[in-house]
């Protein structure tokens, strides 16, 4: 894999984007359509459980374990093969990003350091912190060139300066910049994509977008496939206005297929009650 760090900062683009307006309020829109469902009055906390293990599975599915729902519904042990160890890290995170919300505004990196310490599920050196130089990452599927260490730690603190100021960025524009981010630094040395699907997660939770994490990015990221979100991440590592606003759009879209999806449970669960 190449190592050669990419030339554009896509963080200091974000100034100059246009166009995303029509992806935030779409998105609002369809988080509304959930959180408007009668069900979900009544019975938000099956809703929220069936979106985490859609989500986790959708996870799993970008990072190569791409497994039927039911049999990660009905599977306990994930320790056999790589997949099962994919698939078992994603539920792990899942898990472990509602305990980290109260954590992420002040200490963002303290949280991703915890983010790869569980997906890991290793005590070994390089586990919980950034890579140093000389290691190399275990990231497949993402073939975009390797910023440096040195780059990484840089634009971590940038990312984490970012999160911690707050600010009047949409809470699409900060997951998908927060999940854009990390990708194209894979700043750990392992499981970086489960890492920035679920530092996303906790993004629109904690900015109150998603309050009850019932509108699974990560699902509607499966659903648009491996090629084109690669290729939208492409559009964010170039830095340019319109390959930024691209990778937001992306984002955008997957959320909207998380909600749809959760929508259809809403409708599944109230038909079974009629």
């Amino acid at each position: 894999m190449s190592t050669t760090g990419a030339s554009a900062d896509p963080l200091a683009t974000l100034g100059s984007l246009s166009g995303v307006p029509e992806s935030v309020e779409s998105v609002r829109k369809a988080v509304d359509r959930v959180y408007g469902h009668r069900i979900m009055r009544r019975r938000s906390n099956e809703i929220t459980s069936e979106a985490a293990l859609r989500g986790a599975r959708g996870s799993a599915a970008l990072s190569g374990a791409d497994w039927a729902l039911e049999e990660v519904r009905r599977r306990t042990d994930f320790s056999g093969d790589d997949e099962a160890r994919v698939v078992g890290a994603s539920l792990r995170l899942t898990a472990e990003a509602g305990q980290l919300l109260s954590i992420w505004r002040q200490s963002p990196l303290r949280v991703l350091a915890r983010l790869h310490l569980v997906a890991a599920a290793s005590n070994e050196g390089e586990v919980g912190r950034p890579r140093q130089a000389g290691e190399s990452v275990d990231e497949p599927l993402i073939e975009i060139p390797l910023p440096s260490a040195d780059e990484v730690h840089g634009r971590l603190e940038g990312l984490a300066e970012l999160i911690i100021a707050g600010g009047s960025a949409p809470a699409l524009v900060t997951a998908a910049v927060v999940h854009g981010e990390l990708l194209a630094l894979r700043p750990f040395t392992s499981n970086n994509g489960l890492v920035a699907r679920t530092a996303e997660r906790i993004v629109l939770v904690g900015s109150g977008l998603d309050p009850k994490s019932v509108c699974p990015a990560e699902v509607g990221h499966a659903e648009l496939g491996r090629a084109a979100y690669l290729a939208a991440l492409e559009g964010y590592v170039s830095g340019t206005p319109e390959g930024m606003a691209a990778w937001i759009a992306h984002c955008g879209k997957a959320i909207e297929l998380g909600a749809r999806e959760s929508t259809a449970v809403c409708e599944a669960l109230q038909r079974g009650a009629a």
